[in-house]
């Protein structure tokens, strides 16, 4: 008989795409899985994983394996969730995932009182992209993902996903200290027409959103410098050489020669839960998102001066592989 923790060590190395990934996804280092995969080679007698590169791929008789193990995974699921909620307390294992600004800004707080309420519950965190956590969800890698979104750049859920709303995250324009616009209380979209940007890449849910929205105001940003990193987009604009629009959750602190004004028409991403629908009775998600509701009205605030720049992504990069919009 097949190892379950082998098999479920395979399939997630089918679902990240590399042994590195699938370790960070479960919690292990890459050379458990890397092990975990060569006894299972030992057990299936057959070849699992081939070099390619410097990565691997997966044989054809893995990729067969792996619908099968797919399938078995969602049935020891479903037997976890109904034992759990037969004991009726929070317990087990609960696989959490965010975007970056989100697993700085909101997770800690959640986490640390899941730990404290609910001690029998085994927590872990993955920090990935939106456009990712989704079909992660749905493939059981995950058992919830924090995720987000804009009006008009929304994200797809596949079938069998639920999701609440946990509320908006709204958007400000930072902008040098010193600029003539920083004397505005609210900065309408038409007083930056013709002005420089600085954005996080193409290709990235922030971007597109930036752009779909300038086009809506009838303008077309001139987006010239493409960071992914926070700190650096708060130095460019620091420098004076462009504007940047930034969601206030996880942001941080920022420097005194940058300031945050609020944009009107008042932009804003939506953020909210998503878990597999057949885990909803799951003691542990019910507790999860309770915990989330509690603490999301704590984070999102109005801007505030401060003294140091966050390191933080502004708005988080989309892998290669993920699609650019959806």
């Amino acid at each position: 008989m097949m190892d379950l923790g082998r098999l479920r060590a395979l399939h997630a190395v089918a679902v990240h795409g590399s042994v590195g990934a699938a370790a960070a996804a479960l919690g292990y280092t890459p050379s458990a899985v890397s092990q975990q995969i060569t006894k299972l080679e030992r057990e299936t007698r057959t070849e699992l994983l081939e070099k390619r590169g410097r990565g691997v791929v997966l044989t054809d008789a893995a990729q067969e394996l792996v619908g099968a193990a797919r399938q078995v995974l969602a049935l020891v699921e479903q037997a976890e969730v109904s034992l759990e909620q037969r004991r009726g307390r929070v317990s087990g294992r609960l696989s959490m995932a965010a975007f970056a600004t989100a697993a700085r800004g909101l997770l800690p707080g959640v986490l640390a009182d899941l730990a404290t309420r609910h001690p029998e519950l085994e927590l872990s965190l993955l920090e990935s992209d939106p456009y990712l956590m989704a079909d992660l969800v749905a493939r059981g890698e995950i058992d919830l993902a924090v995720v987000q979104d804009w009006p008009n750049t929304p994200l797809g859920v596949p079938e069998g996903v639920a999701r609440m709303p946990l509320g908006e995250d709204p958007v400000d324009v930072l902008l040098p200290a010193d600029d003539p616009l920083a004397a505005l209380p609210v900065l309408p979209v038409e007083a930056m027409a013709g002005r420089p940007w600085v954005s996080v890449p193409a290709g990235n849910i922030c971007h597109d959103w930036l752009v779909r929205t300038m086009r809506e105001a009838g303008q077309e940003p001139d987006i010239r410098y493409h960071v992914g990193e926070f700190e650096t987009q708060i130095a460019l604009i620091a420098a004076g050489l462009g504007l940047g629009l930034v969601p206030r959750l996880g942001r941080g602190t920022l420097p005194g020669s940058v300031v945050a004004r609020p944009v009107h028409p008042a932009p804003s991403r939506r953020v909210f839960a998503l878990w597999r629908q057949h885990a909803s009775r799951r003691p542990a998600i019910a507790a999860a998102l309770d915990t989330l509701k509690e603490h999301w009205p704590q984070r999102v605030s109005a801007p505030e001066p401060a003294s140091e720049p966050a390191s933080e992504p502004a708005c988080e990069p989309v892998p290669e592989a993920a699609p650019r919009s959806r």
